[in-house]
């Protein structure tokens, strides 16, 4: 929710289309959403990627701020005279290498066998907001070329999921909660000003949770005695501690070998 509504901030920034706190001026979520009401947004359309958690939470902001959502289909079809937004999953942007069917199974197990589609959005797509898990083999979902394309028409992107040297070739380096934007040159590959129609206005902070320090630590609270103390102290019948071990004896767990290469780094 943190960052969309940043996106959305930024956004308005670039334009001067309204004035609104920030979220780390906001005492907690409900004067955030009391802030909501003060956004008037033109016609612009969004892309909201992934379908976990943070997506979800993403979508929550965009609905209580009534922007309509419609398909992938007619976000590249239809015009509107209102604010509306698309949700693109894994199979909606990308494809097989070989031109065979969709697999999804195949895609989580072999990634590096896909190709993106992205591009095919990118011209009707004002503001981006990138919550989607992204594998280190899968290719990146446009790259610094593309971005360099006339048909790449997004001037904002909120990178939620914020990952280093990943899918977004304008996030370089993550940004901080009192400087959450900065300026991505798409000729040069380099740093610019965060509001400067030369740029892309990104927004990569990767402490989102910590602008709202009080709902975030009530909600990990309530997550954590409700759903991980049991599986701690009683019985870990679902293997959630399992899952959730990064490392156990010295070595990473096998879900967590795509971090191989950067723990190496520090050695």
């Amino acid at each position: 929710m943190v960052g969309a509504y940043n996106g959305i901030f930024g956004y308005g920034k670039r334009y001067n289309l309204f004035d609104v706190k920030r979220v780390s001026d906001c005492y907690d979520k409900a004067e955030l959403l009391n802030e909501l009401k003060k956004i008037n947004l033109p016609n612009l359309k969004i892309i909201v990627t992934g379908n976990g958690r943070v997506a979800n939470g993403a979508i929550e902001l965009l609905g209580l701020l009534h922007i309509r959502r419609i398909t992938p289909y007619e976000f590249t079809h239809y015009t509107f005279r209102e604010p509306t937004y698309t949700q693109l999953h894994s199979y909606n942007y990308y494809e097989t290498a070989d031109g065979s069917e969709w697999n999804t199974q195949k895609f989580y197990s072999h990634p590096e066998k896909f190709r993106s589609t992205f591009m095919k959005y990118t011209r009707w797509c004002d503001l981006l907001i990138h919550c989607s898990f992204w594998d280190p083999r899968a290719p990146k979902i446009f790259t610094a070329e593309q971005m360099r394309s006339p048909e790449f028409g997004i001037s904002v992107i909120a990178d939620v999921s914020c990952d280093m040297n990943g899918p977004i070739p304008s996030t370089i380096r993550s940004s901080t909660i009192q400087k959450p934007f900065y300026g991505y040159h798409p000729v040069t590959e380099k740093e610019g000003e965060p509001f400067s129609q030369d740029t892309i206005t990104v927004m990569a902070v990767d402490n989102l949770p910590c602008e709202l320090p009080r709902d975030a630590s009530e909600s990990f609270g309530k997550e954590l005695i409700e759903k991980v103390l049991p599986s701690l102290l009683v019985k870990d019948e679902n293997k959630l501690i399992e899952r959730g071990t990064i490392a156990k004896g010295g070595n990473l767990m096998r879900k967590f070998e795509y971090l191989r290469d950067f723990v190496n780094e520090d050695k």
